[in-house]
């Protein structure tokens, strides 16, 4: 039996919506984040020693890092679907986007959460408008531009081909739809970006999306 680990608010949803997209039986164990730091709890580092999610088991398999757990189940049970065929320009776009979803477009995501809490955190009065304007200043000038840039990049492919890989859905699709959805959250990406707006539609509507939400509940993607 294949068990997700499964976080509150974390990436580990698209493990659940890939399971279901393959029709793959699967156990959901769950772990809350601490509600002060938003961190994992310390019984995660019983699964992986870097305590975070996702991270399955599987067997005598232990795999983190969700672009290898995508990797993982749709080569080892997805008996070719989910994935363009090898050698084909459909397949090397696959692997970018595979790739480029943590590797390019989670990072100013994240700077942008990080310098946000920054900017609302209580702290002295005399240190807050220092705090805060560093903070304002960092996503004025860096963390935004590379936000707008990397959505009107991803707005422009999807101009070309209905899904990231070309004309069919792959788990390439699955993989892109956390920073996304982070983006719609906190980051700008609303109707102005049409494309990426049907993007997120069309995933919302597809069934085994909304059986994965039931399995592992509600999650919120400004936090």
């Amino acid at each position: 039996m294949i068990v997700v680990h499964h976080l509150n608010n974390s990436r580990s949803q698209r493990v659940l919506w890939l399971l279901e997209e393959l029709g793959l039986e699967y156990e959901v164990r769950r772990y809350q984040r601490d509600p002060e730091t938003m961190l994992a709890p310390a019984a995660l580092k019983a699964v992986h020693p870097l305590g975070k999610s996702p991270v399955i088991t599987d067997g005598a398999n232990t795999v983190a890092e969700s672009g290898a757990v995508i990797d993982y189940l749709v080569e080892r049970y997805g008996n070719g679907r989910l994935v363009p065929t090898a050698g084909t320009p459909e397949k090397l776009r696959y692997t970018y986007w595979l790739h480029f979803a943590e590797g390019s477009a989670m990072s100013p995501l994240l700077m942008k959460l990080l310098f946000d809490k920054v900017e609302s955190s209580p702290m002295p009065f005399f240190a807050k408008p220092i705090a805060r304007g560093i903070a304002q200043k960092v996503k004025t000038t860096f963390v935004q531009p590379n936000i707008d840039s990397q959505l009107a990049y991803m707005e422009a492919e999807l101009d070309k081909n209905k899904w990231f890989a070309g004309n069919e859905f792959s788990a390439a699709d699955i993989q892109m739809s956390f920073p996304l959805e982070a983006a719609a959250a906190r980051a700008g990406l609303d109707a102005r970006l049409p494309k990426l707006t049907a993007f997120l539609q069309r995933i919302h509507a597809r069934p085994a999306y909304q059986r994965a939400l039931e399995r592992g509940g509600p999650y919120d993607y400004a936090k």
